[in-house]
Formats: structure tokens, C-alpha cells, sequence
């Protein structure tokens, strides 16, 4: 029976849904809900369950692992041993060498932002977003700008996909716009895919793929609750859009494409120091409380105890829904890098293969409260007319990105057998 305990966390998860819908007498009918979850179910199914299908997404690791082989040739040359090159002094007997976040991991965005604009400029990523485009617009009739997006998550980030559809966001339907922001929500961009699936490698082997897939599992996700919290207002124009994004040549998209991933990458850096230090200042404040159940009452703690029961819906042993919970509150609160390097250091046997696998599925999207802000602010500016809509629609997008990423975890739990 455990491995159908997700079930009862998606029926939870669809039921706030509908619970928030601004019109539930225009909420989508049962034929097309059931299409979405079978559609979430099946991706999820096959792509991780049927070995050819999961070896070739296991050839994109080998991919990986040859650009981050080229990034720290890069790197090193730039930093010297604190970008991986070889040490200028002899390590003590079982000492490792320093791993350098920000000079060894994170200038992977520059190079994957620079090769993503590269293939864009060549038609390959361009190509890939249209095919996921079509199958979605023919697999749950959304509408074309919607599938564009769709696509688009998948590949680029909270900024970068606004840009793709910047010439319809001013006339977008209210519904169309909040999916949009959903879809946005729900995923992680491939620069930042990398990143992420880099600082799980100790603890998940092939992290890439399973982030990949936690993305496409988590589209039709995104775009079911959207879809129930803001309704249609009547049948959706599937015909295809062309995104809107071009360079200026290869050179040109390299150029910007670094500096793109310069910019994300400097984001990063300043998040994680601000999100640390404003956890070590609530831990500070929380201490003064003094000790509960004979340890130190900290954030993680607090927020492991108020997302430990979305955790055990999702599949996840209740023993383990405490350790889960605290990652899930790290990732909506504050960002789900945080939440991935807590992941990587927890203590082994903290979280079984199975619940590890859940929870990482279930943390791979962007949906934080400083993406809110960003999503915010980058519609707002290139389409100021829909600043408001996009302001009210804001929070409510957190929600449903957070409500989609908990459903797809769901989804590989209920895919994968109980131990």
C-alpha cells in the first residue's frame, strides 16, 4: 500500500485546486482531467520504468559530464586551483581537495547559457520547444501561445521565457497568462538543470535525467491546476505561434548567452548568501525560544513540521516526512538550490532511495517567493499594461507551481516500487 500513498496527496492537491478556483462552474471537464493526470502518469511510467527509453536519457548525462570536463578547463585556467586545477601545496593524509561552489559548479551557467543560445541560433532548441509545443497543444487543446511556453520552459528561465513570448503577452487571455506563469513555475531551465543535478551527483546517480523528466512530468501538472484555479473563458486557439527570439549571428549568441549566464550566475551567488544569512538570523532569533524536545528550535525544523504532512501525501514514510518537509519548506520559501545542497549533505540513511528519489522530483521547479518578484517584474516590464494582472496572479502562481512539482513527486512514487 505505500506505494499508492501519493494518491492520497494528489486527490489533496486537486481538491485545494478546486477549492481556489476563481470559477469552478468553468472548471475543465472529467474527460480532459483525467487525460492530464494519465498524461503525468505515463510520462512519468515510461520514461523512468523502461530501460531503452531510460538509457538514452542516460546518454545526456555522458553529454553533461563532457561540457563540465570543458567548463572546468575554464574555470581552472581563470581561478587557478580554486577553479580546479591541480593544488600548489601537498593535502594532509585524508584531506579532500577544496570544492569551490562558485568557481568549480556555477560557472556551469555561463557555459550551458552560452551553448543554449548557440543551439537556439542554430534551430535546435528552437526546433525542440515547437515539438513540445504541438504535443501539447494536441494532447490537452491548449492554446498556442500556452504550448509555446510549455516548451520554452523547458529549456530557458524565468526571464528568458517572457522574452520568447513577449509579442502576445499584452493580448494573452487572464487564463493563458497564469498558466504561462504556472508552466514557468513548475520547471527548472537547462542551465540550471545542470547546476542543480551537479550537486546531487554524490548522493543520485543520473540526476540529470531525472530532472529532465521531472520537468515533463510536471508540464501537464502545471497546466491541470492552472487550469482549475483560473478557468478558460472558452475554447483555446491551438494554432502554433513562432517564439520571439533571434541573434545576430553565432557570435552574437554566444556573446549574449554568456552574459546571460554571468548575470544568472552573480544571482545565484547573491541569493545563496542572502538566503544563508537570513536563515542563520531566524535560527538566531528562534534559539532565544530555547530548546524543544531537547534539541534547538530552528527553521528547518519549523518548516519540516509544517510540510511534513504534504510529504507523507506524496508518498513519502512518515518517520522521513520531517527531514522531506524541511526540504520542501527550504525550496518554497526560500530557493530550491538551498534545498538541493541540504539534500546533498543530509546524513546517509536519512531518506530512503525511494523517498529520495520522490523529494528530488519534488523540489525541481522555481517556484520561490523571489520568483515571484522576478516573474513580476519581467512581465511587468515588457508588457506594462498586464502589470496588474500579473502582480494578482503572482502568489497564486507560487502556489500552483509548488501544488505541481508535490504532484509529480507523487506521480514517481506511485511508478515506483515500495522497497
Amino acid at each position: 500500500m505505500a506505494q499508492f500513498q501519493g494518491l492520497i496527496g494528489i486527490a489533496a492537491i486537486l481538491a485545494l485546486a478546486f477549492a481556489l478556483s476563481e470559477d469552478r462552474a468553468r472548471r475543465p471537464g472529467w474527460r480532459w482531467l483525467a487525460g492530464a493526470l494519465g498524461l503525468q502518469l505515463g510520462i512519468a511510467a515510461i520514461a523512468t520504468q523502461v530501460p531503452l527509453l531510460w538509457a538514452a536519457v542516460g546518454q545526456i548525462n555522458r553529454a553533461i559530464s563532457a561540457v563540465e570536463t570543458a567548463t572546468l578547463a575554464g574555470s581552472s585556467y581563470m581561478f587557478g586551483y580554486l577553479g580546479g586545477a591541480a593544488l600548489p601545496f601537498v593535502l594532509k593524509p585524508g584531506a579532500q581537495p577544496p570544492l569551490v561552489i562558485a568557481f568549480q559548479i556555477l560557472p556551469l551557467i555561463i557555459v550551458f547559457s552560452a551553448l543554449s543560445a548557440l543551439l537556439w541560433h542554430w534551430g535546435v532548441l528552437r526546433a525542440a520547444v515547437r515539438a513540445l509545443a504541438w504535443a501539447l497543444r494536441r494532447s490537452l487543446g491548449v492554446s498556442g501561445v500556452v504550448g509555446l511556453a510549455g516548451g520554452a520552459t523547458m529549456f530557458l528561465g524565468v526571464v528568458e521565457t517572457p522574452l520568447v513570448l513577449r509579442a502576445w503577452l499584452a493580448r494573452m487571455s487572464r487564463a493563458d497568462l497564469f498558466m504561462t506563469m504556472t508552466l514557468i513555475m513548475a520547471t527548472i531551465s537547462g542551465a540550471i538543470l545542470v547546476l542543480y543535478a551537479t550537486t546531487l551527483r554524490a548522493v543520485l546517480p543520473d540526476a540529470v535525467g531525472h530532472m529532465i523528466v521531472a520537468s515533463l512530468v510536471s508540464l501537464p501538472a502545471a497546466l491541470l491546476l492552472a487550469r482549475l484555479m483560473v478557468p478558460t473563458d472558452g475554447a483555446a486557439d491551438t494554432a502554433a505561434v513562432e517564439p520571439d527570439l533571434a541573434y545576430d549571428g553565432a557570435m552574437d549568441a554566444v556573446v549574449r548567452g554568456a552574459m546571460e549566464g554571468v548575470q544568472l550566475m552573480l544571482a545565484v551567488i547573491g541569493i545563496i548568501i542572502t538566503l544563508f544569512a537570513l536563515v542563520n538570523l531566524a535560527d538566531q532569533l528562534l534559539a532565544l525560544i530555547g530548546p524543544v524536545a531537547d534539541a534547538p528550535l530552528t527553521l528547518r525544523r519549523v518548516m519540516g513540521w509544517l510540510f511534513a504532512p504534504a510529504m507523507w501525501g506524496i508518498g513519502v514514510p512518515w518517520e522521513e516526512a520531517g527531514a522531506a518537509g524541511a526540504l520542501m519548506g527550504t525550496k518554497a520559501i526560500l530557493n530550491e538550490y538551498v534545498a538541493y545542497l541540504d539534500l546533498a549533505a543530509l546524513a546517509p540513511g536519512t531518506l530512503a532511495p525511494r523517498s529520495l528519489l520522490i523529494v528530488t522530483y519534488a523540489l525541481c521547479g522555481v517556484a520561490n517567493l523571489a520568483s515571484v518578484g522576478l516573474i513580476i517584474s519581467t512581465i511587468g516590464t515588457l508588457a506594462p499594461e498586464r502589470r496588474a494582472d500579473v502582480a494578482g496572479l503572482g502568489m497564486k502562481s507560487w502556489l500552483a507551481g509548488n501544488m505541481a512539482t508535490l504532484m509529480t513527486g507523487a506521480m514517481i512514487g506511485l511508478v515506483t516500487p515500495a522497497s
